[in-house]
């Protein structure tokens, strides 16, 4: 299958699971909202389903994007890429199998000893921990054979431009250093996950218990560095294509550009100490480190970015099109999500937010708001490039806006009202969260059928794209 055909079906599959999960979150916003009833184990399945879903396949769908671009610069792997396609697909079936037919319900992060002690059926949680499995796997392999084939090509210290670190010319193509950073990033976090599965099967199978403070350290490191990994694998997109889109020349490595990038390589690792303030027993200097790491965090990758997009944009006099709006509201939203983040990061904040859904609002912002959009910018332009034509109506980037942002605006209000999370119901003195959660539903409605609509265009260009 060539990569053409390969990226047009992870796009079809993650636009598709995109749309199950979006419906999955309106039915807990529904019930939150006292309009259904769902039992309570059943609300936190759909919790932990919609939470892993949405994670992992826009994870891997702004790397099927990453992938196809590297074509440009190098022979990008394309029997991995399959491979992944094929774990991923199996994993996701696994998944759902064990969490809404089985009834696990561990959570999307699924911190450990939580799905040891879960109620659902007997076989669930092995499928539960064999789905963790197949898409650990897939992703791996697949990180490791595209970098394996930006090193074939570049050298390490020619591919992350630490010549331009010491004021020498790089001719490394930005997609080339970013792509290099999120990759490393990516392998360095899943192997944290590799070791938490391993824990994880010598308890079920033998037994042997974990520590919880070793295993809540690896999940962490594992899925806060993914989510943020999944933002810069959208950052070297808009890199590569933003330019082209606006009609200026490519962007260039220029030393500060080489430096934030370089630092990102670092900081993203440990900035997820953050997760575990409220862990009394974690050593005090590791909650200094992650509270210095996450303030520092956005400054080189968002900072950097925030003002090269700007000084692409202003006074170019550009007529806007889809794709190009898209990588700008991304963009715009990346930093409010970020601030939101840098708020619930900070020590004195965190005792207040850290269990209120101040936390969905941030993540749901730079999520469905920022890497969401980089990567149907990326769908746009590559449908575009490869069927001639992809005129979605004009009303469909308004509705997701209109919808999105009223839906996160909801998250942020329960967070300023100390509205908890991670509940079905709230009880009777929170007379707040049912009417936010009812709101919530409508806008994420205005998602639901805007991206349905995406969806239905993108298939009518299956034929055109999948025929040659």
């Amino acid at each position: 299958m060539s990569l053409k055909r390969l990226t047009f079906l992870w796009i079809l599959t993650t636009l598709s699971v995109f749309l199950f999960a979006i419906f999955m979150g309106i039915l807990m916003r529904l019930n939150q909202a006292n309009l259904i009833e769902l039992a309570p184990n059943i609300f936190y399945s759909l919790m932990s389903a919609h939470g892993l879903l949405m994670a992992g396949v826009w994870f891997v769908m702004s790397m099927a994007g990453v992938n196809y671009l590297m074509s440009k610069y190098t022979d990008p792997p394309i029997l991995t890429n399959a491979f992944a396609y094929v774990m991923t697909l199996s994993g996701a079936l696994l998944l759902i199998f064990s969490l809404l037919l089985g009834g696990e319900h561990p959570g999307w992060y699924f911190l450990y000893p939580l799905p040891f002690y879960t109620k659902g059926a007997g076989w669930s949680l092995p499928l539960f921990i064999l789905s963790l499995t197949f898409l650990g796997l897939g992703w791996f392999v697949w990180s490791l054979a595209m970098l394996f084939s930006i090193l074939r090509k570049y050298s390490l210290s020619s591919a992350l431009a630490w010549s331009a670190l010491f004021g020498k010319k790089s001719d490394t193509p930005p997609f080339i250093l970013i792509t290099t950073v999120t990759l490393i990033g990516v392998i360095a976090c899943l192997i944290a996950g590799v070791i938490l599965l391993i824990l994880f099967y010598l308890q079920y199978f033998f037994g042997v218990k974990s520590d919880a403070l070793l295993a809540k350290n690896l999940t962490f490191l594992f899925g806060h560095t993914l989510v943020n990994e999944m933002l810069y694998f959208g950052i070297a997109t808009l890199y590569e294509l933003f330019p082209l889109l606006v009609g200026k020349p490519p962007y260039k490595i220029k030393g500060y550009v080489a430096l934030a990038w370089n630092a990102v390589l670092l900081i993203v690792l440990l900035a997820y100490f953050h997760h575990l303030y409220m862990d009394f027993v974690q050593p005090l200097p590791f909650q200094f480190i992650g509270q210095i790491a996450s303030w520092v965090a956005p400054i080189p990758a968002a900072a950097v970015t925030i003002f090269t997009v700007l000084t692409t944009v202003y006074g170019s006099g550009l007529r806007w099109n889809l794709a190009m709006s898209l990588f700008f509201l991304g963009t715009l939203f990346w930093a409010i999500g970020g601030i939101g983040a840098i708020l619930d990061a900070t020590i004195m904040n965190n005792f207040v937010l850290h269990n209120t859904l101040w936390v969905p609002a941030h993540f749901h912002t730079y999520n469905l708001l920022g890497n969401v959009l980089f990567s149907l910018a990326f769908i746009t332009w590559f449908i575009r490039e490869n069927a001639g034509e992809f005129s979605p109506p004009k009303l469909l980037l308004p509705m997701y806006i209109v919808g999105g942002t009223g839906f996160v605006f909801m998250f942020y209000l329960g967070g300023a009202f100390s509205v908890m999370r991670r509940v079905d119901k709230y009880p009777d003195f929170i007379h707040v969260g049912p009417t936010l959660a009812f709101w919530g539903a409508g806008f994420a409605l205005l998602v639901f059928i805007s991206s349905a609509i995406f969806l239905i265009y993108s298939l009518s260009k299956s034929l055109k794209i999948m025929r040659e």
